[in-house]
C-alpha cells in the first residue's frame, strides 16, 4: 500500500504545481456563400512542435464554438473542418487568456485551395448517423492496441471483460474494413489489432446488411464499430506470439498471424492456458471465477471479395476446456410458518470439445437485389463427473433428509443452422420486398450413469437407492420464414409494411432409463417412471401491419400483429398425457425517437408480447428424477402477456467533454407462470405450476461523465451513476400465495487520471443496497449491503517499463458464518519493452495478497443462499511476447 500512497502523493503534487496556463478561444462559424451557421463542424488545436492534438470541440446549432484548456505552449495551430468545405487553418499566439475570433467563414470545397486552406484529418467528424474518429489524433502508448485507442475516445467506456459502451449504448458488433473479424467476441479484435494500423474509427447504429441495403433504421440501442485500416497496412503480414510459465505449474501461450492482401484477409490464432482464461487472450484471468480451467483454442478467419459487390467471410474455431471445481452452499429456506436449512457440497470435473464453423455470403446481384446467406455448424462433446452430498435440518437442527449422488455423463451435440435473406428494392422512394428464411437442425446423444442414495426421516422413514443408466436421444428442427413488403404512402417519409411470419419448431425426446440388475450384472431393468418418449410441436403464424413515419429529426413506428399458435404434445410412452392447445392473441410494437441535435436524442418504445408455457410446465407427466422434489406440469396454464415500456435520453457535449445517459424501463405481466411447491414435514417437495397476476418490474438508471483537460499532457475523467429497481413478484410458498417487493439501489463512482507517458490511475467504488419485503406477517423483511472498490495504477517510468496494479476490495457483511466476508484481490504486472518495442518481457503476480475468494450471498423470496467455490490461487509468472509486421 506504500506504493499506492506514493503514487497518489505524486499525482497531487503534479496537479498542484503544473506550469501551465489556461486559454479560451471562441467564435462563430458560418458558410461564406450564404452566411448560414454551420452546426457540427470540428474545431481543434494541435501543437506546433509535434502536431499532437491539444483539444477539440463541435460547433452548436448557431455555429458558435468555444475551445478551453491549459497548455505550456505559447502558440498553437488552429483548424476548422466541415464536410463539403475547405479546411480553415491559422496559427494562434496565446498572448492572452481569452481570444475571440468573432465570425469565421468557410468556403465551399471546389478543389481550388488558397494558401490558407490545407488538407488535414480532423479528430472528430459527425455526419448524419455516423461518428468518425481519426486514430492519429488520440495519443496512446507506443505498443497500444485498439482497446487502448478506444479508451481515449470521448463517450467510450470499456470494462475489465472488454465490454464496450458508447454514450451509454452497448457495442454488439465490431467490423474491420466493414467486414467481420473472427467471431462476435469483440476482445479478439480490440486486444490483438495494433492501433498503429488503424486510419479511423466509425461508429454507427447497428444494422444488418439487408437493413443497410434497404435504407432501414438500425437498432438505436446498439452500436457498431468499424475499424478502417490504413491503405498502406492493407497489404502485409503482422501478428504476435507470447508464452509464459509460472509457479504452481501455471502456464500460457498465444499466437496470432494476419495476412492482409487488400480485399483478402486471412487470420490464424491459437492459445492455451491453465489460469482461468478460457477465451483467446495474450493476457491472463483478472477475475476469480469458479474452479480451475485448463483451455486450448484454435481459430482461422477468412474474408475475401468474390466479385465487385459480393464477398465471403468464414470462421472456424476449436476449443477444449477442462474444469475442476468444488463448491459449498448453505441455504436458509423460507416457509410461511417456519424455516429450514439445507447444506450441500459438490465436487465436479468437466471436459469439453467444441467445433464451430460460420460462413457469410453477401451477393449484390445488381443495385436493387441483395442476397445474404449465413450457414453455421457447431459440434460439442462433453464429459462430466460429479459427486455431491446434501442434508436438510429443521429449526430444532433435527436432520430431516439427506442424499448423496455420484454421476458420470457423456454428451454429443451437433447443430446446423442456415439463414437466407433476399432484399429487392423498387425505385428510389423506399419500396422493397424482403424474404427471410432460416432453419435449424439439432441432434443430441447422451449417456448418463447415476448412483444415489436418498434417506427421508420422520414418522414414515424411507430410503431410495438408485443405480441406473440413461440413454438419451434428442432431435429438434426449426423453420422460420418472414415476408415483408414496404410501400411508401408518402415518398421517403411515410411507409406501410405488410408482414407475415410463419414458424414451426419440432422437438423429439427419447430418454430410456435402466436400473442395474444384480442377476445379469448389467443395466437391463427398464424404469418407465424415469423414461420419456414424446414429440412436441410449436406452430405459429402471424400476419402484421407496420406504419413508419420519418422526418429529419424524429421518427415513429407502430406495428400490430395477430398470433395464431398451436402447441401439440404426443406422448408415445404415456398416450393419455398427449395434448393439443390452440392460442390466439394480439402483439404490439411501437417506438418514437426525437433527435434534438447530433449530440442528443430521446427514445421511447412499447411492446406487448405473448409467451406460451413451456412443455415441461404444461405436460402433466410426473417427473421423479429428484426424489426430494417431484415435478408435475399443469395442462390448464395460459400464455403470459407482458407489457414492456422503455424510455431513454442520451446526450454528449463535445464542447464540455461531458455526457449524460439515462433510461427507464418497466414490465407488467399478466398470467405469469410461476412454480407452486408444497413441502411436507420432512421437507420433501412436490412442485407444479400456476398462473398469477400482479407482477411487475421497474428499473431506472443514469450516469454522468466528464473529461477535464488539465493541460496538454494530463486529463482527468470522472463518472458518477445511479441505478435503482423495484420488482413485485407473486409466488407460492408451501401452497400459500404471497407477494414480495424487492428494492435495489446501486450508486457508483469512477475516476481516471492519465498523464501521458507517465502514469494512469483509475479508482472506482460501488455500493449495492438490497431490501425485500413480504405481504405475509410470518416472513421477515431482508436487507443486504455489498461494498466493492477497485484501483488500477499503471506507471510508464522509467522509459520502456510499464508497471500495472489491479486492486479490488469486496465486503459482504451479511454472509453466513464460515464464509469469508471481505477480501482484497491484487494482481500486479511489471513489463519491459525491448527490441525496438517489438518484444515485451513481463513478470506477473496473481493474487499478491493470497486472499482470493468468491463467497457471495443471493437472496430471493424463497431462500437466502451463501455459496463459495474453488478459485485460482496465488502464482508468479514470467512471460515474453513478440510483435512483428511486414507491410
Amino acid at each position: 500500500m506504500k506504493y499506492c500512497f506514493f503514487v497518489l502523493t505524486m499525482l497531487y503534487q503534479t496537479i498542484s504545481f503544473a506550469q501551465t496556463k489556461p486559454f479560451k478561444i471562441s467564435g462563430t462559424l458560418i458558410a461564406e456563400s450564404d452566411k448560414t451557421p454551420l452546426e457540427a463542424a470540428t474545431i481543434y488545436l494541435k501543437r506546433v512542435k509535434d502536431s499532437s492534438l491539444v483539444t477539440y470541440t463541435i460547433s452548436d446549432k448557431n455555429g458558435k464554438f468555444s475551445l478551453e484548456g491549459k497548455t505550456a505552449d505559447t502558440r498553437l495551430n488552429f483548424y476548422i473542418s466541415y464536410v463539403g468545405y475547405q479546411t480553415y487553418y491559422q496559427t494562434i499566439h496565446l498572448d492572452q487568456e481569452s481570444i475571440n475570433l468573432n465570425t469565421v467563414g468557410l468556403k465551399t470545397d471546389l478543389n481550388a485551395l488558397e494558401e490558407i486552406f490545407i488538407k488535414v484529418s480532423p479528430p472528430v467528424v459527425i455526419k448524419k448517423d455516423t461518428l468518425k474518429f481519426n486514430a492519429a489524433a488520440f495519443k496512446t502508448k507506443k505498443d497500444a492496441n485498439v482497446e487502448d485507442l478506444l479508451k481515449q475516445l470521448p463517450g467510450v467506456d470499456i470494462n475489465e471483460e472488454g465490454k464496450i459502451t458508447i454514450n451509454g449504448k452497448e457495442v454488439d458488433n465490431i467490423l474491420v474494413n466493414g467486414k467481420p473479424f473472427f467471431s462476435n467476441d469483440p476482445t479478439i479484435t480490440t486486444r490483438h489489432l495494433s492501433k498503429e494500423i488503424i486510419e479511423n474509427i466509425q461508429i454507427t447504429d447497428t444494422k444488418t446488411k439487408a437493413e443497410a441495403f434497404a435504407g432501414d433504421e438500425g437498432d438505436k440501442e446498439k452500436k457498431t464499430i468499424n475499424l478502417v485500416i490504413k491503405k498502406e497496412n492493407n497489404d502485409g503480414v503482422f501478428g504476435q506470439v507470447a508464452a509464459g510459465a509460472g509457479t504452481n505449474k501455471r502456464n500460457k501461450f498465444a499466437g496470432m498471424l494476419n495476412l492482409f492482401d487488400n480485399d483478402q484477409r486471412i487470420s490464424l490464432l491459437t492459445g492455451g492456458n491453465n489460469i482461468n482464461s478460457p477465451g483467446f487472450s495474450f493476457g491472463g484471468g483478472l477475475t476469480s471465477g469458479q474452479g480451475i480451467t485448463v483451455s486450448q483454442n484454435y481459430g482461422v478467419n477468412y474474408v475475401d471479395k468474390l466479385k465487385e459487390k459480393s464477398d465471403i467471410s468464414a470462421n472456424y474455431f476449436f476449443s477444449n476446456s477442462r474444469t475442476e471445481n468444488e463448491s459449498t452452499i448453505q441455504q436458509e429456506n423460507i416457509l410461511p410458518d417456519s424455516r429450514y436449512h439445507s447444506n450441500s457440497n459438490t465436487k465436479s470435473y468437466h471436459e469439453g470439445d467444441n467445433h464451430n464453423v460460420r460462413l457469410g455470403f453477401n451477393i449484390e446481384v445488381d443495385s436493387t437485389l441483395l442476397i445474404n446467406i449465413n450457414p453455421s455448424f457447431n459440434g460439442t462433446k462433453n464429459k462430466t463427473e460429479s459427486t455431491s452430498n446434501e442434508a436438510s435440518r429443521n429449526e430444532e437442527n433435527t436432520l430431516t433428509n439427506q442424499s448423496s449422488t455420484s454421476s458420470f455423463s457423456e454428451t454429443l451435440n451437433k447443430n446446423f443452422s442456415n439463414r437466407l435473406s433476399i432484399t429487392k428494392r423498387f425505385g428510389n422512394n423506399g419500396t422493397y420486398l424482403r424474404f427471410n428464411i432460416s432453419n435449424k437442425y439439432n441432434v443430441t446423444e447422451s449417456e448418463n450413469y447415476l448412483n444415489s442414495e436418498t434417506a427421508i426421516f420422520g414418522t414414515n422413514p424411507e430410503t431410495i437407492n438408485r443405480n441406473q443408466f440413461t440413454d438419451g436421444d434428442q432431435k429438434s428442427k426449426g423453420l422460420n420464414t418472414n415476408v415483408s413488403l414496404r410501400w411508401p404512402l408518402i415518398a421517403k417519409a411515410l411507409f406501410l409494411d405488410l408482414k407475415f411470419n410463419y414458424r414451426n419448431d419440432k422437438q423429439e425426446n427419447i430418454k430410456r432409463t435402466y436400473a442395474f440388475d444384480p442377476d445379469t450384472q448389467d443395466f437391463t431393468l427398464f424404469d418407465e417412471a424415469l423414461s420419456t418418449d414424446f414429440e412436441y410441436t410449436n406452430t405459429r403464424s402471424t400476419p402484421a401491419l407496420r406504419l413508419t413515419y420519418k422526418k429529419e429529426k424524429w421518427s415513429a413506428s407502430s406495428e400490430v400483429g395477430y398470433v395464431y399458435r398451436t402447441l401439440e404434445h404426443i406422448d408415445f410412452l404415456r398416450p393419455q398425457l398427449s395434448l393439443t392447445r390452440d392460442f390466439e392473441t394480439i402483439e404490439l410494437r411501437s417506438h418514437f425517437q426525437y433527435q434534438f441535435n447530433p449530440k442528443s436524442y430521446v427514445y421511447a418504445s412499447y411492446g406487448l408480447d405473448n409467451t406460451p408455457p413451456q412443455l415441461s410446465q404444461l405436460n402433466p407427466f410426473q417427473d421423479v428424477t429428484n426424489p426430494l422434489n417431484t415435478i408435475i406440469g399443469n395442462p390448464n396454464l395460459k400464455p403470459t402477456n407482458t407489457h414492456s415500456f422503455y424510455f431513454g435520453y442520451n446526450t454528449f457535449n463535445f464542447q464540455k467533454r461531458s455526457g449524460f445517459f439515462s433510461h427507464a424501463y418497466a414490465n407488467l405481466s399478466n398470467n405469469q407462470v410461476v412454480t407452486k411447491t408444497t413441502i411436507d414435514d420432512n421437507f420433501v417437495r412436490n412442485t407444479s405450476y400456476a398462473n398469477v397476476n400482479g407482477g411487475y418490474s421497474l428499473n431506472v438508471g443514469s450516469s454522468y461523465n466528464k473529461t477535464v483537460k488539465i493541460d496538454s499532457l494530463k486529463t482527468l475523467k470522472y463518472s458518477v451513476g445511479l441505478s435503482a429497481s423495484t420488482n413485485r413478484a407473486v409466488n407460492f410458498n408451501n401452497a400459500v400465495q404471497y407477494a414480495s417487493n424487492n428494492t435495489a439501489l446501486t450508486p457508483h463512482v469512477g475516476i481516471t487520471f492519465a498523464w501521458d507517458a507517465i502514469m494512469r490511475v483509475v479508482p472506482n467504488y460501488r455500493l449495492s443496497f438490497n431490501k425485500t419485503t413480504f405481504d405475509l406477517d410470518d416472513f421477515k423483511d431482508q436487507e443486504f449491503i455489498n461494498h466493492s472498490a477497485g484501483l488500477q495504477i499503471t506507471t510508464f517510468v522509467p522509459k520502456k517499463f510499464e508497471w500495472r496494479h489491479d486492486i479490488s476490495f469486496n465486503y459482504n457483511p451479511n454472509v453466513a458464518e464460515g464464509f469469508q466476508k471481505s477480501a482484497w484481490f491484487w494482481n500486479t504486472t511489471l513489463a519491459y519493452s525491448m527490441f525496438k518495442d517489438q518484444g515485451t518481457l513481463s513478470l506477473k503476480v496473481y493474487d499478491l495478497l493470497n486472499q482470493n475468494t468468491n463467497a457471495r450471498r443471493i437472496a430471493t423470496q424463497n431462500y437466502i443462499r451463501d455459496s463459495q467455490s474453488k478459485v485460482l490461487k496465488q502464482y508468479f509468472m514470467l512471460s515474453f511476447s513478440w510483435k512483428f509486421n511486414n507491410f
